[in-house]
């Protein structure tokens, strides 16, 4: 285990229900990092919302035989942490997300798998300079429409969800490279999706799609030839495309829909 290390004035005094770690660690390079650990972790200590200069807090229970779900509220104090480019809250039972999330202008990265999330508050589509969003194995039915203003996303993950439908307004990620929407409840795949031209991977496994958009061939950095790991449709009933054009990659696709015989058959 990494030596902890003091951060400021901050003492974590005796407390035998938490861990607090400051340290350095490889993807917070020259970041002011908090962990916070422990087996009962179900609030937080209001003294850590003091560190206005933390770039880095992570907050999610140790994991034993399996994940121990805790914490269920993030406090309104969060807001004091300005300064915050990174934040971890994953494998916790969050219900809800404070408005006060929106405050966090600075944040790049912000991890919240593992919890018992339904929505969203609209503030969160004001963090401008979020690259990185974990939203999955938690209870939304739907994409929340606020997380289509976050235009500098790179990296969206919604999987194992009960999503059955994506927004139009998607298509204003344009900056997008991964969008994983496996074990969802979508029957299908809006057009606008088609519209993400920097798409390097999209994961669709399991879901309910019985047809793909025609323009999805035109989604060429998919390409599951070169790396198997770009796109998948396992666990889908397609049937248009078949399965074995699908797996032939954008390029088949492409042929597939533009094919006259096609036209034919709508």
């Amino acid at each position: 285990m990494k030596s902890a290390r003091s951060f400021g004035s901050f003492n974590p005094g005796n407390d035998p229900q938490w861990k607090y770690v400051t340290e350095q660690d490889p993807k917070c390079e020259r970041k002011k990092k908090l962990k916070i650990e422990g087996k009962d972790l179900v609030s937080v200590p209001l003294r850590v919302f003091g560190l206005e200069g933390l770039q880095a807090l992570e907050m999610s229970p140790e994991r034993e035989s399996c994940l121990g779900y805790r914490m269920e509220l993030i406090p309104r104090e969060i807001s004091h942490l300005r300064n915050l480019t990174l934040l971890y809250m994953d494998s916790n039972n969050l219900k809800e997300i404070p408005a006060e999330i929106g405050t966090l202008s600075n944040l790049e990265r912000l991890t919240l798998s593992n919890n018992s999330l339904r929505s969203l508050p609209p503030e969160i589509g004001g963090l401008g300079k979020l690259r990185s969003l974990h939203l999955a194995n938690n209870n939304f039915t739907e994409l929340p429409a606020q997380l289509c203003q976050l235009r500098q996303l790179t990296f969206l993950d919604v999987s194992d969800n009960q999503i059955s439908t994506l927004p139009p307004s998607i298509q204003h990620l344009e900056r997008l490279e991964t969008l994983l929407l496996l074990f969802n409840s979508l029957e299908q795949l809006p057009g606008n999706v088609c519209i993400l031209r920097n798409l390097r991977t999209l994961w669709l496994g399991y879901n309910h799609l019985r047809a793909l958009p025609e323009t999805f061939g035109e989604l060429v950095h998919l390409d599951w030839g070169y790396n198997y790991c770009s796109c998948n449709f396992e666990g889908n009933p397609l049937v248009r495309p078949p399965p074995e054009v699908c797996g032939g990659g954008p390029g088949e696709i492409r042929k597939y829909f533009a094919s006259p015989c096609r036209a034919l058959e709508e």
